[in-house]
């Protein structure tokens, strides 16, 4: 019977999709899987969870059209939130972590509700105004120590039981967190709910006039999103054990971006290949100090011109040629 329920659950997950998203899937999951033993775990954990904040950021940008230039509000809010919970609160880090990711589902819903009354530019800048007066915010209260931040964060035990403080035990949860939020991301994309959002994002006035609340289907991925990136930042403030300003400030916005568009905007791989170029590139390149962003800017301008659908848009477009 057990046997016959997982068959279930396994045809009703695959029905529909394609034979080079699942190979694409068990290639990203084998990489993860494989890499630790020639590359620095402490660096794939920092990927998977910008990854999983990509995603997030995807779902908002790259299937329903809103450019967030705010999004950093919720990947840093959730960083301290989650923090504070583990290191003042003594909360486990599963709860820490949970914490988070519902403080940047409220401030989500509370700023969807403002922004998503404006559409393009205006909806852009209002997330941008928004994110700044979190930033500002969080220079100012005493629970972030201002410019020192939280620091020395505990990663205590899972459900009680397992050791964070072990890599790999670490290695592991973030890696079951971002394919349980990769996921539900392809699900939420992939559902009736997605094929909405796709509309609304080629034609809301169409969309509109078939009957579908439109702002209604607008905060709701703009919340999902904003949870999704919440639960990327309390991941990551749990893996450095350290919450700073550098995760709320408007370039960190600005670099999700980047990944999103040098990976594929509206792509379900892109943003993971996007967040691991962008990070690889920080990482290997930091002797150039300062010329780093000179570099990305280059390669930025590089991937716009010769790979406009990004690395994996200008790859499935080669494939489906070759085909």
């Amino acid at each position: 019977m057990a046997a016959a329920a997982g068959q279930r659950m396994t045809g009703w997950w695959w029905s529909g999709v394609p034979a080079h998203q699942r190979v694409a899937f068990f290639a990203m999951v084998v990489f993860f899987l494989a890499a630790p033993a020639v590359i620095y775990p402490v660096f794939l954990m920092k990927v998977m969870c910008f990854a999983l904040f990509a995603s997030a950021f995807n779902l908002l940008l790259g299937y329903v059209g809103l450019l967030s230039f705010g999004h950093a509000m919720f990947l840093g809010m959730a960083g301290y939130t989650t923090a504070h919970a583990a290191k003042v609160w003594g909360l486990t880090p599963e709860l820490a972590i949970l914490a988070g990711a519902a403080v940047s589902c409220a401030l989500g819903f509370l700023s969807g509700l403002i922004a998503i009354r404006r559409q393009g530019i205006y909806f852009a800048m209002i997330t941008l105004a928004l994110a700044q007066m979190v930033y500002f915010f969080c220079v100012q209260v005493p629970f972030t120590h201002g410019e020192d931040g939280i620091q020395a964060v505990p990663r205590g035990r899972l459900v009680g039981l397992i050791d964070l403080t072990d890599v790999r035990a670490m290695y592991a949860t973030v890696f079951v967190i971002f394919i349980s939020g990769f996921l539900l991301i392809y699900r939420i994309i992939h559902s009736p709910f997605g094929q909405v959002l796709k509309a609304i994002r080629e034609n809301e006035a169409r969309a509109k006039s078939v009957g579908y609340d439109t702002d209604r289907y607008k905060l709701l991925a703009y919340v999902l999103s904003a949870a999704l990136s919440g639960l990327a930042g309390a991941t990551n403030a749990m893996v450095f054990q350290l919450a700073a300003l550098n995760a709320v400030h408007w370039t960190m916005s600005g670099e999700v971006v980047l990944m999103t568009l040098v990976g594929g905007l509206g792509t379900v791989f892109g943003p993971v290949a996007g967040a691991l170029v962008v990070l690889a590139m920080e990482n290997y390149l930091a002797q150039l100090g300062a010329w780093v962003t000179i570099a990305q800017g280059v390669i930025f301008v590089v991937c716009v011109l010769t790979f406009r659908r990004g690395i994996v848009g200008e790859l499935g477009r080669f494939l489906k040629k070759s085909l």
